[in-house]
């Protein structure tokens, strides 16, 4: 399986806690109802009324897990007002909702292939119809498979873990 390369390497020297990207995501997505959330933002669900209900949690959960997604820039709150009512929120993806989606399919194929669902769905490309998997591919283009996948210090990024691991 992948490694940890470098300075990473000695799990003795270092920890993650607090910087790991996998942690801090979890943190704010690591909820069954934050990923069936983002699930439906992605098809389409804007209203608080239709969350609550597709998600199958109840209001106060809803709410706070809108807020949650909110805060965390996932999702945007944006204001609507039907013809003689009040105003209201709906939820629109971001950019950085519509970025974190490839962890929602690759969760719904895990446990399409792994957990017995009996769902006949299935992810497909709109364009041609064929069946569509979720892959991790570097930046020559080539598909990296996991066994080939190692994780490492990028200290001229600002976001790296550099600071959780020696020097």
């Amino acid at each position: 399986m992948g490694m940890l390369q470098g300075a990473l390497a000695d799990r003795d020297s270092w920890s993650a806690v607090g910087h790991c990207p996998i942690e801090k995501a979890m943190g704010v997505v690591g909820t069954k109802s934050a990923m069936l959330i983002m699930r439906e933002a992605y098809y389409g669900t804007t209203r608080f009324e239709d969350f609550w209900r597709r998600v199958g949690v109840t209001k106060a959960a809803a709410s706070t897990r809108l807020n949650d997604l909110v805060d965390a820039g996932l999702l945007e709150r944006r204001p609507y007002q039907e013809p003689g009512q009040r105003s209201r929120d709906e939820y629109v993806l971001t950019q950085a909702g519509v970025d974190f989606m490839p962890v929602v399919w690759a969760m719904f194929e895990w446990g399409r292939n792994h957990l017995p669902t009996h769902s006949p769905l299935r992810l497909a490309h709109a364009g041609c119809g064929a069946q569509a998997t979720v892959e991790i591919r570097c930046a020559e283009g080539h598909v990296v498979a996991p066994d080939e996948l190692v994780v490492r210090v990028d200290r001229r990024g600002t976001s790296s873990p550099a600071s959780a691991a020696p020097e």
